[in-house]
């Protein structure tokens, strides 16, 4: 007799839940992250023709390596340091925890963070330790150090800025806990468009120091295009692991089309820039929302009346308007809201909904 899923599947995968992908149809969608404008006509034009003519009957390039040199350029790669592409940070999280899951191995990273990290550990089979941070979000150094020593975890994952808490940690307490790892620290820095900062210029200082991008939050989100930076002798192992094929034909030619035409994003990030500001000052004036300090594109904020962060999300909802409700995530996360910055008028919106649900 055939054996049922629950015989054979690893019991931590039965008891995982999938990641969830609320619909969004009709929404004003303000709950993932992303860049709310679309690209100029001219530009939109120029990618039609190319995936007109794109040999779609062919592999793509294995080794992407026109699409590589543009993302050198666009993003001032340092010409030491190799690059991995995946699809999606996602896969490039994937392969890092596939590469280092040997029998006992710890992945470690902060809480809360990016659920990613505690999923792909359970799926590859690794410990998994996550830190708790701190009631302001900052990082508890005396906890990191001590589960650092306690744990003595393979790899580190340390978003900069944090998801979905918004704010970046301090480098100084990034680069000790760099110092102090005996493997591995992956700085995944996502949302680097939205911050001034970066880890990039100490790849070369840190042996152990990998850097993860992704051009998801800077306006391609559909192209599931992620990338990992550090020197060629981690990343030639981890190339090891990457599947052939894994960037579409299409992708490499829309991406290096658009990065030829970076000046666009990153004006569309400062729009998204300008709109954070306006929108936390909005959010910070309402009675019942504590919000919270952002260097990205999102904006954290607690619900503090008799409104439950539950009902708001409804409310919301109800409303068409769509965000992240983080209540029941993580205990620091209690009553917690996430919305993404979108146009000035998703941003009017969302805020008229949120003040209207508020005085009920």
């Amino acid at each position: 007799m055939p054996s049922s899923p629950d015989q054979i599947i690893r019991p931590e995968i039965l008891a995982l839940s999938a990641y969830h992908v609320p619909p969004a149809s009709g929404m004003v969608k303000l709950d993932a992250m992303e860049n709310p404008y679309s690209l100029p006509l001219e530009l939109r034009e120029e990618i039609a023709q190319l995936a007109a003519s794109a040999p779609i009957n062919r592999y793509p390039d294995a080794s992407a390596a026109s699409l590589k040199a543009a993302l050198r350029e666009a993003l001032a790669i340092p010409d030491r340091m190799d690059i991995m592409l995946g699809n999606g940070s996602d896969e490039i999280i994937q392969i890092i925890a596939l590469a280092f899951a040997r029998p006992g191995a710890m992945l470690m990273s902060v809480e809360p963070a990016f659920v990613m990290f505690r999923m792909i550990a359970t799926f590859t089979g690794m410990g998994y330790a996550g830190v708790p941070l701190k009631a302001d979000f900052s990082l508890d150094m005396d906890a990191m150090l001590a589960a650092i020593a306690r744990h003595q975890p393979v790899v580190i994952f340390i978003a900069y800025p944090n998801n979905p808490t918004g704010n970046l940690f301090d480098a100084e307490a990034v680069s000790r806990i760099i110092e102090a790892a005996p493997g591995v620290v992956v700085v995944d820095e996502a949302y680097h468009a939205f911050a001034d900062a970066s880890f990039m210029g100490k790849l070369a200082q840190y042996p152990n120091l990998l850097l993860m991008r992704t051009l998801s939050k800077l306006g391609l989100a559909g192209l599931r295009l992620g990338l990992l930076v550090g020197r060629s002798e981690w990343l030639i192992q981890l190339e090891k692991l990457r599947l052939p094929y894994n960037i579409g034909i299409v992708t490499q030619l829309i991406a290096e089309k658009v990065l030829q035409h970076c000046d666009i994003l990153l004006q569309q990030a400062e729009s998204i820039k300008i709109e954070r500001a306006v929108m936390s000052e909005r959010l910070t004036a309402m009675d019942g929302v504590k919000v919270f300090p952002t260097d990205a594109n999102f904006i954290l904020f607690r619900v503090t009346q008799l409104n439950e962060a539950g009902e708001v999300f409804q409310g919301l909802k109800n409303r068409g308007v769509l965000i992240k409700n983080l209540d029941g995530s993580h205990p620091l996360l209690k009553n917690c809201l996430r919305v993404t910055v979108g146009t000035p008028g998703e941003n009017a919106q969302f805020l008229v909904a949120l003040q209207a649900l508020l005085k009920t």
